[in-house]
C-alpha cells in the first residue's frame, strides 16, 4: 500500500460496524462525564489521586471498554486498530490519565496477545473480556529506559512446592497500573533469554511501590515494581518458550504506538477546541481574538494543520494494519512516524492553547494547564521522541540504500500522479517535499555523514514530516471522492482538508529542503563548492520557494472552515 492509497474500506470486513463504534464512543463520553466531570478531574489532578473505581467501571459490565479490544473468540468485541485508535483518541480528549490507565491494561495484555499459547490466550484474555481484569506492562527498567534488551531482571528456573516454575528478581520502573493492577505482564532474562510471564498480585515477594509523583497524567496510578524471588509456575511463561521476549514486544510497537499517536492526537485537540472556543469571546482590539489573523494563524491554524497531517498517518497505518499487514512487527516503522508526529503535535498544540489564554492559561483553574501537563507524557512513554527519530531515520535509511536512492523518488512520483487527479491537495508540493529528501539522503551517503547520530535522527524527523505530506494529501484526496472510511474522523469536508494538505506540504517541503541544507552542509558536506552545486540543485529550493504562495489564502480557509464561518470572498 502507498502513501496516497485510499484510506476508505478497511472497516468492511474488520472491527465493528460505524454505528457501533459511534454508540461506544458515546456511552464513553457518558460515563466520564458523569463520573468525573471537570471540577472532579481538576480536584483529583491536585490531589494526585487515581480514580480506581473509575477505571475498573469502564473495563466492567458498567461500559465494557476491555470488550473492544479483546478477539470475539475470547470474548470480546474484536475491534480493529481503526475503531481503537478512535477509542484511544477519545478517551485522551476526555482525560489523559483516565486513557492511560485503560490502554495500561491492553499494552500488558499485548505480549499475551502476540505470544501465548492457544490455551494462554483462551484463560487470560478471556478472564480479562469477563472480569475486567487490569494489567500492567512490566517492561521498563531504572537504569535501562526503553532499552529493553539491557533489562536486568532475572528469571530463575525452581520449584515452589515441587511446582516447577521460575523466581523473578529485579526492578521495574515507571509501570501504569503499576500500583493497581491484578496481573501483570514482567519480562525478565531467562537462562534461554528475554522471557515474558504472567505474575498475579499477591505473589509472595513481589510489591508494589507508591505512586510517582507526576508532572502530569496524575489520574493515572505508575508505580515502581519489586521482584524478589517472586514464584511464578512454568505454565505463567508466555507461549511456553524462553527467549522469545523481545520478538513478542518488537511485534506490538507499530499497533501500541499508534495508539500512544491517537492519545497524542487527543490531548492536542482537546486543548486546541478549548483555545478556539475562548477565542470567540476574548475581545481585544475592538474584536474577538478569533478574528485576528496574529492569533489565529499562529496559536490555531499550525496547529490545526500538523494534528490533521498526524491524523492522516494513524488512519493510513490502523487502515495497513486492519488489512494485515502488521504482523510480526512489519509496521514499526509507520507506528513511529505516527507516534511521532502526533505526540509532538499534540505537545505544541497544548502548550500553544495555554499561550492562547494568555494569563489565565498558567491557572491551573482553566483545564488547558492540566491538559498541557498531561500530553507530554505522549513524547516520552512508549518510546520517546528521539527513539522515534532513531527508529525512523534508521528504518529509512535502509530503503534508501536497498533501492539505489529510489524510496523517496518514488514517494515523490506518486504523489506527482495524485496531483494530476487532484491538483488541489498539495500533492504537487508533497512531490517536492519528497525529491528534496532523496538529495539529502543521497548527501549523506555520499558523505557517510549518517556516522553523525544527531544526522541519522534530523532524518527521521524529515522522513516523517515528508510521509505525513503524502499521507494527508491523499486523505484530502479520498475525502473528495467521498471514499473516506465511514469510521473516520470527518470533522473536516474535503476543501477544508484540501487546504490543510496545501499548508502542511508547503511546510514539509520547506523543513526537508532548508533543514537537509542546513544539516548536510553542517557536518562537513560536501566538501568543495563544486559539490555544493548539485547537491544545492537537487533540493528545488527554488522551486519550495515558488510553493509558499498562496500561504496566507489558505490559512484563511482553514480558520474560516475551524471558526464555521463564511470565507471573506463569500462575503460580498
Amino acid at each position: 500500500m502507498t502513501l496516497t492509497t485510499s484510506q476508505a474500506r478497511a472497516e468492511a470486513d474488520t472491527g465493528l460496524d460505524p454505528e457501533t463504534l459511534k454508540m461506544t464512543l458515546e456511552a464513553i463520553r457518558d460515563f466520564v462525564a458523569d463520573a468525573i466531570p471537570g471540577e472532579r478531574q481538576l480536584q483529583l489532578d491536585h490531589e494526585d489521586e487515581c480514580p480506581v473505581d473509575v477505571v475498573r467501571g469502564m473495563c466492567s459490565d458498567q461500559l465494557g471498554v476491555q470488550l473492544l479490544f479483546i478477539p470475539e473468540e475470547y470474548g470480546g468485541m474484536g475491534g480493529g486498530t481503526l475503531d481503537v485508535y478512535r477509542l484511544c483518541e477519545h478517551m485522551a480528549r476526555l482525560d489523559l490519565g483516565i486513557a492511560t490507565s485503560v490502554l495500561a491494561t491492553f499494552l500488558g495484555s499485548d505480549p499475551i496477545f502476540f505470544g501465548a499459547t492457544p490455551e494462554q490466550k483462551q484463560m487470560w484474555l478471556s478472564e480479562i473480556a469477563e472480569k475486567g481484569i487490569l494489567y500492567a506492562y512490566g517492561a521498563t527498567e531504572p537504569e535501562a529506559g526503553s532499552d529493553l534488551g539491557a533489562l536486568k531482571t532475572t528469571a530463575t528456573p525452581g520449584t515452589d512446592r515441587e511446582v516447577a516454575g521460575y523466581r523473578l528478581t529485579g526492578r521495574k520502573q515507571w509501570i501504569s497500573n503499576g500500583g493497581i493492577a491484578d496481573k501483570y505482564t514482567i519480562l525478565a532474562l531467562a537462562p534461554g533469554g528475554p522471557s515474558w510471564f504472567v505474575l498475579d498480585r499477591g505473589t509472595e515477594g513481589f510489591t508494589q511501590n507508591r505512586p510517582e509523583d507526576k508532572h502530569g497524567i496524575r489520574l493515572s496510578n505508575t508505580a515502581a515494581l519489586f521482584l524478589d524471588n517472586a514464584f511464578v509456575p512454568s505454565g505463567n511463561l508466555i507461549g511456553g518458550v524462553e527467549g522469545q521476549g523481545l520478538t513478542q514486544a518488537q511485534k506490538v510497537f507499530g499497533y501500541t504506538r499508534l495508539m500512544v499517536a491517537a492519545f497524542g492526537l487527543g490531548g492536542g485537540w482537546s486543548a486546541l477546541d478549548r483555545a478556539i472556543e475562548y477565542s470567540t469571546t476574548r475581545i481585544q482590539a475592538g474584536g474577538p481574538l478569533s478574528t485576528k489573523q496574529g492569533y489565529t494563524h499562529k496559536l490555531i491554524v499550525p496547529h490545526a494543520v500538523r494534528l490533521e497531517a498526524a491524523r492522516s498517518y494513524i488512519e493510513y497505518t490502523a487502515t495497513r494494519i486492519d488489512a494485515g499487514e502488521g504482523e510480526n512487527g512489519a509496521l514499526n516503522t509507520e507506528g513511529a512516524i505516527a507516534k511521532y508526529m502526533a505526540t509532538e503535535a499534540g505537545n505544541m498544540a497544548a502548550d500553544a492553547a495555554i499561550q492562547a489564554h494568555g494569563g489565565y492559561g498558567y491557572t491551573r483553574e482553566y483545564m488547558v494547564e492540566k491538559i498541557k501537563r498531561d500530553v507530554r507524557i505522549t513524547t516520552i512513554y512508549e518510546g520517546t521522541s528521539e527513539i522515534m527519530e532513531m527508529t525512523i531515520g534508521r528504518a529509512r535509511w535502509q530503503e534508501n540504500l536497498k533501492t539505489s536512492g529510489r524510496y523517496y523518488r518514488d514517494i515523490a512520483a506518486e504523489l506527482r500522479e495524485l496531483h494530476a487527479r487532484h491538483p488541489d491537495v498539495g500533492a504537487d508540493t508533497g512531490a517536492l517535499a519528497s525529491d528534496a529528501l532523496a538529495g539529502v539522503l543521497e548527501a549523506c551517503r555520499a558523505g557517510r555523514l549518517t556516522r553523525n547520530q544527531h544526522v541519522l535522527f534530523r532524518l527521521g524527523e524529515l522522513a516523517a514530516y515528508t510521509e505525513c505530506a503524502g499521507t494527508l494529501a491523499g486523505r484530502a484526496a479520498t475525502a473528495a471522492e467521498n471514499q473516506l472510511s465511514e469510521k473516520a474522523d470527518h470533522r473536516f469536508d474535503p476543501a477544508t482538508l484540501a487546504a490543510m494538505s496545501r499548508v502542511f506540504a508547503r511546510e514539509a517541503a520547506s523543513k526537508v529542503a532548508f533543514d537537509g541544507l542546513r544539516w548536510v552542509v553542517g557536518a562537513g558536506a560536501p566538501d568543495s563548492a563544486a559539490g555544493l552545486t548539485p547537491f544545492v540543485t537537487s533540493l528545488g529550493l527554488d522551486a519550495v520557494r515558488a510553493a509558499q504562495a498562496g500561504l496566507i489564502t489558505d490559512m484563511d480557509r482553514v480558520a474560516d472552515a475551524i471558526y464555521g464561518r463564511a470565507p471573506a470572498s463569500s462575503k460580498d
